[in-house]
């Protein structure tokens, strides 16, 4: 692909999303797409579905960038919209107030060749993948996106509770599934995936 040479500042780029230029569109979706694929990829059951929820996230930022005050940065506000997305794609078809038996860690972690081993923060995401869709949903949100767990009950349709034992489950379940895969030593050692994630 080589490096996209941006020929357009970022006001110049909502200015003309305001007027619903094309090309303004088109540099918003190039510029900020593949950070937001990766955001839609770590909650999706799979690729096509990625592709999905960030096409119907960016369809979105499109048609409410008049909402945009111009408080705080344009791709958090991108990401919100993104993030949003993702959770209501995954409403449509999924409950989250299920809890599994942390008994059910045994035969998630099969299949190594899921995991690529290029770098420890893409292993991390891969493991996260292989969690049960509730708890995967709350770690992204609460350790990952940094909302509350108070945010993410309003946003889940669940309770406040619920959040908070799933995401306890979650990285219990995940620290097994890094432990077996040999990228964490010992369960300890949280810190290392925590580090990972924070940006």
């Amino acid at each position: 692909m080589g490096n996209h040479i941006y020929l357009m500042t970022e006001q110049a780029i909502l200015a003309g999303c305001l007027k619903n230029d094309p090309v303004a569109q088109r540099e918003l979706y190039n510029r900020y797409s593949p950070k937001m694929l990766s955001v839609c990829y770590r909650f999706a059951q799979s690729r096509e579905d990625a592709e999905d929820m960030l096409q119907e996230g960016f369809i979105k930022v499109f048609t409410q960038i008049q909402t945009f005050q111009n408080k705080g940065a344009f791709e958090g506000w991108i990401r919100r919209i993104i993030v949003h997305t993702c959770i209501n794609f995954l409403k449509k078809y999924k409950k989250f107030s299920e809890n599994i038996d942390l008994a059910y860690a045994g035969y998630l972690q099969v299949k190594e060749e899921t995991i690529p081993s290029i770098m420890q923060a893409k292993q991390v995401v891969e493991c996260i993948r292989l969690l049960p869709i509730g708890y995967k949903t709350v770690l992204n949100l609460y350790a990952i996106e940094g909302y509350n767990h108070k945010e993410i009950a309003e946003m889940l349709d669940i309770e406040e509770s619920t959040s908070r034992s799933q995401y306890t489950r979650a990285k219990a379940m995940l620290e097994g599934i890094l432990v077996k895969k040999k990228i964490l030593e010992k369960p300890e050692a949280e810190l290392t995936w925590a580090v990972a994630f924070k940006k």
